[in-house]
């Protein structure tokens, strides 16, 4: 069974203007397009194109289709998300039971479990760059770059909180006084600080806290931005942001694949609402490199020339397979119901009878217990499906 289906960009203050528009090949609205939504979920779902309209999610209850575990999205980053992290499951599902039996409207702003699942997420960069400030940067690199930008008293006490011989209790410190007791005179420090910094080993850094600072005047998220590691992705390469690390996409075109919640708690960076015990509660401290995702090969048939790979992060919600169509068909197997989006040239997709063509920013919903899909064309497209781990 294929279901084509599409969406309209979600109008985000940080999306970029133009980078989906080059994608589908049209003009710009001038209005900011961060997101477009490729599935099931409640907040948006998939719209389907002909065979009677309505969205994806009737479609499926219809056809006796179970629920999507996962969300894909084209995602195009003009300026910063807000600074977040996910819950566990575990977490979400005490959260969830939390806010509710407290009475907090799912859709009130100070809200902050809007559901009872867990939100790991994998991002797949389109453009030739894909910025982000992901997890915690080592703490000595962090105390070099702090020692590179000065020695005011913001500097020197956050200095101090990171000297400490336990690093997770002193990641811990250092956010809580950056979202808690920072002060309005010490954000002006830092920002005045990486105003005049020239040091060669931070550079990039420096230049990607400079824009956060004009992007959010003020805000106290600039001194855990300053704490993370900034990841520069190249088109096809991944990174995979599991429950409690805290990240924020900083600008480019990607693809997106999550499982299906809304559950964000905020860092920073945001004039949303941010819930710091909560927070600190859900983080993951751990000091380390960004979490990259390497791909695997997938296995083709006998003949096919196209290329595929999978981005398999260690969860059973989701998998994303890129594949690279160079005129002869690609077969991808699959687990469950998927996704498939095209995001270059032209690309066709079979499923016995039926057959659906698709321009970049077009999908199809597979399901009716297909187990396999065959691609084909010149270009480039992605396969979402559950992934591989059976969850215990």
């Amino acid at each position: 069974m294929l279901i084509p289906i599409s969406n309209t960009p979600r109008d985000y203050s940080w999306g970029s203007t133009d980078l989906i528009a080059r994608l589908q090949g049209r003009e710009p609205t001038g209005s900011p397009e961060a997101e477009i939504w490729y599935g099931d979920h409640p907040g948006d779902p998939s719209d389907v194109v002909g065979a009677g309209g309505g969205t994806l999610d009737a479609a499926l209850s219809a056809a006796g289709e179970p629920r999507l575990p996962f969300l894909l999205k084209l995602l195009a980053a003009g300026s910063s998300l807000s600074i977040q992290a996910h819950p566990t499951r575990a977490q979400a599902r005490e959260g969830f039971a939390r806010e509710e039996a407290a009475g907090i409207p799912r859709d009130a702003a100070d809200r902050l479990y809007r559901d009872d699942n867990h939100k790991p997420e994998v991002i797949v960069a389109l453009s030739d760059e894909f910025r982000a400030l992901v997890g915690i940067r080592d703490l000595a690199a962090t105390r070099r770059l702090i020692a590179a930008l000065g020695d005011g008293p913001a500097l020197t006490r956050l200095d101090a909180l990171l000297a400490g011989d336990d690093p997770e209790r002193a990641v811990r410190g250092a956010l809580e006084w950056a979202l808690t007791e920072a002060t309005p005179a010490d954000v002006d420090e830092l920002t005045g600080d990486l105003a005049r910094a020239t040091d060669a080993e931070f550079a990039p850094e420096i230049e990607a806290l400079r824009t956060a600072a004009s992007d959010f005047p003020g805000d106290r998220g600039l001194f855990v931005a300053l704490l993370m590691n900034l990841v520069v992705l190249h088109r096809g390469e991944a990174l995979f942001a599991p429950a409690g690390v805290l990240h924020a996409y900083q600008s480019g075109l990607g693809v997106e694949l999550m499982a299906a919640s809304d559950n964000v708690l905020r860092g920073g960076l945001t004039p949303k609402h941010v819930d710091v015990p909560e927070l600190l509660r859900v983080l993951d401290p751990t000091v380390g490199p960004a979490p990259l995702v390497a791909p695997r090969a997938v296995s083709s048939r006998a003949g096919e020339t196209g290329a595929a790979a999978e981005f398999a992060p260690p969860v059973p919600d989701f998998a994303l397979t890129r594949v690279e169509l160079a005129g002869d068909p690609v077969a991808v197997q699959l687990r469950g119901a998927a996704i498939v989006l095209a995001t270059a040239g032209e690309v066709s997709v079979e499923d016995g009878d039926e057959r659906v063509a698709l321009a970049p920013g077009d999908a199809v919903y597979v399901g009716g217990g297909v187990r396999e899909v065959v691609l084909a064309g010149a270009g480039e497209a992605f396969v979402a499906q559950p992934g591989a781990l059976v969850e215990a």
